[in-house]
């Protein structure tokens, strides 16, 4: 299978926080992959994906731990500079670890300053509970994305992986926290295994917020997978939602072109394969 070619480099211009709202608004999907190192970074930039996340998912898939808990705010910001030297055009975020945002306000944004000095231009943080401390980062001028659904830093905490928002009453809350997290200022959000019709609601009571899928279905603003996953490496069972790119003939490059051109074209997810 021949991969799509990829938007010449001459011919693309730095994504920005405008030009990520004018995809929203025009109906364009954000192709948004994790990275952690300056060459993978690159690979990805050239192939056309719009966001690059440094996410602590690091913690498993490059240091090989259980979870992303052990994450440290110096190893984020590590790989922030790291992915930072190796990007051109697309938007960079970063994950803020546990345990370096949830005391208060001021806890979060020192955190998110070092990232930010690291490179990031938006910080992403997890739960619902968090809508005053967005509030707080967004009025000094840090740019944040929340999470809701599946948030990994506190799995244990939810049971384990599993799909969130299956029955009404949590439904209703994952919307409530969704719009404070808007109304708090959140420009983005990632959506985590959450059912496929909850997360387009989502989408359709915060038409500015740019919702960002991860098993959550197709009828939101963008995707996001784990680069390790989408390209076959990762090991042992996939989740649901993973479509190994890496598979489908190629090599590294014409992975991430697939994945871009499939996020593009909204044929990934297929909601036969990949939703709940």
């Amino acid at each position: 299978m021949n991969a799509p070619a990829a938007p010449a480099a001459s011919e693309r211009k730095a994504v920005s926080l405008v030009r990520l709202r004018a995809m929203l608004a025009a109906g364009e999907k954000v192709a948004m992959l994790t990275a952690y190192d300056a060459s993978f970074a690159r690979a990805a930039d050239d192939a056309g994906v719009d966001c690059l996340l440094v996410g602590d998912s690091l913690g498993m898939v490059v240091q090989g731990g259980t979870s992303t808990v052990p994450v440290t705010l110096d190893e984020v910001a590590y790989h922030v500079r790291c992915v930072a030297r190796g990007r051109r055009h697309a938007w960079l975020l970063a994950d803020l670890p546990f345990g370096t945002y949830e005391a208060n306000a001021e806890q979060a944004l020192r955190s998110s300053v070092v990232l930010a000095q690291a490179g990031a231009q938006m910080v992403k943080l997890e739960g619902g509970w968090a809508a005053e401390t967005v509030r707080f980062l967004t009025e000094r001028g840090i740019v944040v994305c929340a999470h809701l659904g599946l948030t990994p830093q506190s799995a244990a905490a939810l049971g384990g992986y599993r799909v969130q928002g299956r029955d009404e009453a949590a439904a209703e809350r994952l919307l409530r926290e969704a719009r404070a997290l808007a109304d708090a200022g959140a420009a983005m959000l990632v959506l985590e295994l959450v059912p496929a019709a909850l997360a387009c609601r989502v989408q359709a009571e915060n038409p500015g917020l740019i919702v960002i899928g991860i098993g959550a279905g197709g009828d939101v603003g963008g995707q996001v997978l784990v680069l390790h996953d989408m390209l076959g490496v990762t090991g042992g069972p996939m989740p649901r939602f993973v479509r190994d790119f890496g598979s489908e003939g190629g090599g590294v490059r014409d992975a991430l072109r697939r994945y871009v051109a499939a996020v593009k074209d909204k044929s990934f997810p297929d909601p036969a394969l990949h939703a709940y």
